[in-house]
């Protein structure tokens, strides 16, 4: 659905040249929920402003659904906008219009007669939750109210693409959670291909499919969600990961005992397969560390153990066996 190819885009200003994205390349598939994280700088809001082009990028290619967006003229390019939708960080209704009106925005431009885009405001309002605030203005809604308008607003015009720039970050974690939860429902019942750029770890846990992370305005890490979460390769990943979490003590391990960091997902998260090994060959083993969670919607368990006594290179090949991804801690 959406493709990057060598993209590059570099603003410049009196104190010099800043190249925000250098040379990106990266893919889409239709229907998906992609994520893109990364800390301030890092290039991800320009990034997404460059598949609607409200970035124009210096150099490479960007193709939407089969078109090439950036050779687009600007009239072929405003009809190309229109199936791409996207919400924004601060909302960015207009504050002299009733949310009715707001929704109807984007249609009153594309010129559809004012029966239709009643039927259609009617029908967005239902589905996400805003009919009986109809005649409101924004100031008199809440912050979550106002991400549902604007996303309302996105899809007014039926994309095939949602664009979410730090969509979730000016909300408060209950109504965070409210929106992610729209979102994912609104992909699954709509099949809508949802990019979504945030710094906040947890949003990509609960809702994407993938995820590319950034760095200096380049991709330093792709790959599935689980993946990339449950196995970090690049420095860059694993501190965004290590925030807020405690970082494991080795010295706090009993002496002579060997260290493992033990990955279970699917059903293997609740069966007891690490004490079934463990009477299996023999082996002891101390828990010294552990979590229990979900990446989209999939159960996942870390834990760090020491095995101490017993033969526990047999332990590991059981383990492995069973599918149980053993790592060393």
């Amino acid at each position: 659905m959406i493709k990057l190819e060598g993209v590059t885009k570099r603003f410049r200003s009196a104190a010099g040249e800043r190249v925000a994205l250098d040379g990106v390349d990266l893919t889409v598939a239709a229907g998906q929920v992609f994520g893109v994280v990364g800390r301030s700088g890092a290039g991800k809001s320009t990034l997404i402003r460059t598949i609607n082009l409200l970035e124009r990028p210096d150099a490479g290619r960007v193709t939407v659904d089969g078109q090439e967006i950036t050779a687009l003229a600007p009239a072929e390019l405003r009809a190309a906008r229109r199936r791409i939708g996207m919400i924004f960080q601060h909302f960015n209704l207009l504050n002299a219009k009733t949310i009715a009106e707001n929704v109807a925005f984007p249609l009153r431009l594309e010129g559809r007669p004012g029966a239709e885009a009643d039927r259609r405001v009617a029908e967005l309002l239902e589905r996400l939750g805003l009919t009986e605030h109809a005649k409101k203005h924004p100031a008199q809604l809440s912050g979550g109210q106002k991400q549902r308008v604007g996303i309302a607003r996105a899809l007014a015009t039926e994309p095939k693409v949602l664009l979410c720039d730090e969509a979730t970050s000016a909300l408060d974690p209950e109504t965070t959670d409210e929106i992610l939860s729209l979102l994912d429902k609104l992909n699954r019942e709509l099949g809508l291909t949802i990019v979504l750029i945030t710094h906040q770890m947890e949003v990509v846990r609960r809702v994407c499919d993938r995820v590319a992370v950034m760095q200096d305005g380049r991709v330093v890490e792709e790959g599935a969600t689980a993946d990339v979460f449950l196995h970090p390769n690049h420095p860059a990943t694993q501190a965004m990961l290590a925030e807020g979490e405690e970082a494991f003590d080795a010295s706090l391990a009993p002496a002579g005992g060997r260290l493992a960091k033990l990955t279970f997902r699917g059903g293997s998260t609740y069966e007891p397969e690490l004490s079934r090994v463990a009477r299996s060959v023999g082996v002891d083993y101390s828990i010294l560390s552990g979590r229990i969670s979900r990446i989209r919607g999939e159960p996942y368990g870390q834990l760090v153990v020491a095995f101490t006594g017993g033969d526990a290179e047999a332990a590991v090949a059981q383990l492995t066996a069973r599918g149980v991804v053993v790592e060393a801690a």
